[in-house]
Formats: C-alpha cells, sequence, structure tokens
C-alpha cells in the first residue's frame, strides 16, 4: 500500500500531490468553464459525470459553486476597472478558483496558488490573461492571507 497521499487518500482527505494537484486544478477549471456555458451549477455539472474527478477537483469546483457570491465580490473589488461579465470567462473562473484556495486551503502557500493560476492562464487565456490573473489574485491574497507578506 503506497503511503503517499493522492486522489486515494483516506475518506475525508483530500491532500494531493504537486502534479496531481495541478491536474486537479485544470480539471476543476474545466468543470467550472463547462458550469458556466450551460448555465448549471457546479454541483450539477460534478453530479451529471460519469466518472467522478478527483478528490482535490470536486472539493475545489463544490467549494467554488458554495461560495460564489463572496468569491465574486472579492474579484470584483479587486479588478478595479474590470465587470465580472466582461472578463474572458477562462480568467473568471481562474480567479475564482484561486481565490477559494486561497480562502479555504490554508495549508497551500499563497505563492503556490498564485503561481498555478498565472500558468493555467497562460496556457488557456488571452496574451495579457497571465498579468491580470496575478494582479487580482495578489491584490485578494493581501486581504485573505496577510501572513504572507510578512514571509510567515
Amino acid at each position: 500500500m503506497s503511503t503517499s497521499r493522492g486522489p486515494d487518500a483516506p475518506a475525508g482527505s483530500d491532500e494531493a500531490p504537486s502534479g496531481a494537484r495541478r491536474r486537479a486544478r485544470e480539471r476543476a477549471l474545466d468543470l467550472l468553464y463547462e458550469a458556466e456555458v450551460k448555465g448549471r451549477s457546479p454541483a450539477a455539472v460534478l453530479a451529471d459525470l460519469p466518472v467522478a474527478p478527483d478528490r482535490y477537483a470536486a472539493a475545489l469546483v463544490t467549494g467554488v459553486g458554495r461560495r460564489l457570491s463572496e468569491i465574486d465580490a472579492l474579484i470584483a473589488d479587486a479588478a478595479s476597472g474590470w465587470r465580472l461579465e466582461r472578463m474572458p470567462a477562462v480568467d473568471r473562473q481562474l480567479l475564482r478558483l484561486a481565490v477559494y484556495e486561497l480562502l479555504e486551503r490554508s495549508e497551500v502557500p499563497v505563492a503556490v496558488i498564485l503561481d498555478e493560476a498565472v500558468e493555467l492562464a497562460k496556457a488557456f487565456s488571452t496574451e495579457d490573461s497571465g498579468r491580470f490573473v496575478n494582479g487580482v489574485l495578489s491584490s485578494i491574497a493581501a486581504l485573505c492571507r496577510p501572513e504572507a507578506r510578512r514571509g510567515a
């Protein structure tokens, strides 16, 4: 039996190695994007899957759906000059995903959350998305995790 904690970790755990977390974030981004395009809740999209995603991806999607209003308010405040509905859809979903991690996943370092979101933005969105996502998330991280600024 493997001692690593990943998608097959014991019930109640959604820890995953970093490579698995990267894949989980990509899968969560796909599912959140699908939910928006189809006009469905993230929970409904998850429920309709023939095969459930790994635990971390499912936890991210469920968490974003559960805290969507709060997350969107944080993004709207931090993205000065940008209305949420005017942002590219991929950027909007990436921001939601990363803000959820900032709020709920204190075990994940801020730098990891921001780096992953920026890399996903560069890979799946516009040329300027990496900088935009980084700027918005940096502002939100300063509010949600001020200890990260002090190097704690």
